[in-house]
């Protein structure tokens, strides 16, 4: 499990991973390189090729961890992790399954949702602190989330409440990333290999989501024989809080535990 986009396991992945681990599931739970409690330098760098490598090791981890039946391994990913989890599948046919929620499904379509007067001011922070990195400067950060019409990363009605309330007291969230991420977002669009997948896949979508738009996962999640699709009539952030909280949970172990251990759970 790993959490989206600049989000770290505090952050309401506690709450998933001791239901799962409740059912009978083992749970390995990690921060991407650069945040959280994992080391990296330099802070709040969000790359995406990074955190796909940070999966790959964190699966190798688990595979040869005692007593965890490398057959066995699914992944579990939300907002942006819900678009890495699906990427890295893609290309692991030994993953045994797979829980995308809420995900973030192709840049484009994030582009759009922020509009473009934040497109525009993203990308010259982006190539600002694009310069920075390759004079070895340190990086031009940008909020990750902030009110409609600021120069932050999510700036959904949404997002900066949404992100406030998971964030627990004595947090390790910095709502800050650097920049250049922006100069790559745009073109990555892991939910173009969800027909891919060969192992059973929840797609689990927010139909009033303003962050990750919804309709581009339920037109994937419908092409894709191996998917299965579930949709709440809420907000992007209301899945990790009660009342939502207690249904998604409710749904996911049981696809976890039905696909990886068998139903009933013991």
């Amino acid at each position: 499990m790993a959490h989206g986009f600049s989000a770290v396991r505090e952050q309401r992945l506690d709450a998933y991973a001791e239901r799962f681990a409740a059912a009978g599931l083992a749970v390995l739970a990690f921060d991407y390189r650069h945040f959280g409690a994992s080391s990296g330098d330099p802070r709040q760098l969000l790359d995406i090729r990074r955190q796909l490598a940070d999966w790959r090791a964190a699966i190798g981890f688990a595979r040869g961890f005692e007593g965890i039946d490398a057959a066995r391994i699914a992944l579990w990913g939300t907002s942006f992790s819900g678009g890495h989890v699906v990427q890295v599948a893609a290309g692991d046919d030994r993953v045994a399954a797979v829980v995308s929620q809420v995900p973030f499904t192709d840049g484009l379509s994030a582009i759009r949702a922020g509009g473009a007067p934040a497109a525009l001011r993203l990308t010259a922070a982006a190539i600002g602190d694009g310069l920075r990195g390759l004079a070895g400067r340190a990086p031009l950060y940008v909020p990750s989330v902030g009110p409609p019409g600021s120069t932050a990363v999510m700036t959904a009605p949404e997002a900066e409440p949404g992100f406030l309330a998971i964030d627990p007291p004595e947090s390790t969230w910095e709502n800050r990333v650097a920049a250049r991420v922006g100069l790559y977002v745009g073109a990555y669009r892991p939910y173009s290999k969800l027909s891919k997948l060969r192992c059973p896949v929840l797609v689990v979508v927010a139909e009033e989501d303003s962050t990750t738009p919804p309709a581009p996962a339920v037109r994937a999640a419908e092409r894709s024989p191996n998917a299965e699709l579930i949709r709440y009539p809420i907000g992007h952030f209301a899945i990790y809080a009660e009342p939502q909280f207690e249904r998604a949970v409710i749904d996911q172990t049981e696809f976890l535990v039905r696909n990886l251990i068998g139903w009933p759970a013991a």
